[in-house]
């Protein structure tokens, strides 16, 4: 049977978020190759991933050791040290890793990580609370899938002016909103036809910029 490489990852740094990263990867799948340079922490988690080492991640003799490049993508989740990140990520880049995900603390420092060869950085206690804001002051919106182009997966109520409107004449695709799905207690319904009408407690599963989602909450 031929391998998913696409489905094979490397996590470099197994502190809190690293660590809860690799695990999730796991349970939805994934093989995954987990890394840290201090052995105690290693150990504590080894039973949980598919294969762990300890090894310096800043050493490209050492990733090298580890065939790091074989990981179609390689995830550098070490929060504390930006040091450490950084030249990490340097080394990566020199060995020809191809797709390199970087955790950061400050905007600053995912700027000077993209310069030197992340593929993608990300913030992860900026961008929850960037979500949590938008929940918090978005009526309807229960939770945000962002997909990192402007646009994001979002459960919303059914706006308050679209109860017992069909799907269709309700004109949320012409507020730029695409129905993916409703919700309808225990019911799923996907790719719901025109003539659906909208009830009262049914979830609505939208595609949209964050934009439109936020202002078709307020329809009336």
């Amino acid at each position: 049977m031929a391998r998913n490489r696409n489905n094979e990852f490397a996590v470099i740094g197994l502190g809190r978020f690293g660590s809860s990263l690799a695990r999730t990867l796991v349970a939805r799948g994934a093989t995954v190759l987990g890394v840290d340079r201090s052995p105690e922490i290693v150990r504590q988690i080894a039973d949980e991933l598919t294969q762990t080492v300890v090894a310096d991640s800043t050493s490209e003799e050492a990733l090298l050791e580890i065939d790091i490049k074989s990981f179609p993508t390689v995830i550098v989740a070490i929060g504390s040290n930006f040091e450490a990140n950084l030249l990490t990520t340097v080394a990566l880049r020199e060995i020809g890793v191809r797709e390199i995900i970087c955790k950061a603390l400050t905007t600053r420092q995912r700027d000077i990580l993209l310069r030197v060869g992340a593929t993608r950085v990300i913030l992860p206690e900026h961008e929850a609370g960037q979500r949590l804001a938008v929940e918090l002051t978005t009526p309807g919106m229960l939770g945000q899938i962002d997909l990192g182009t402007g646009y994001a997966v979002t459960e919303i109520h059914t706006p308050p002016g679209l109860v017992d409107t069909q799907l269709g004449r309700s004109e949320l695709r012409k507020n730029g909103l695409n129905v993916l799905a409703i919700k309808r207690g225990d019911r799923l319904i996907v790719s719901p036809a025109p003539d659906t009408v909208l009830r009262a407690d049914d979830l609505l599963v939208v595609l949209g910029t964050t934009k439109d989602i936020e202002r078709c909450t307020h329809l009336e």
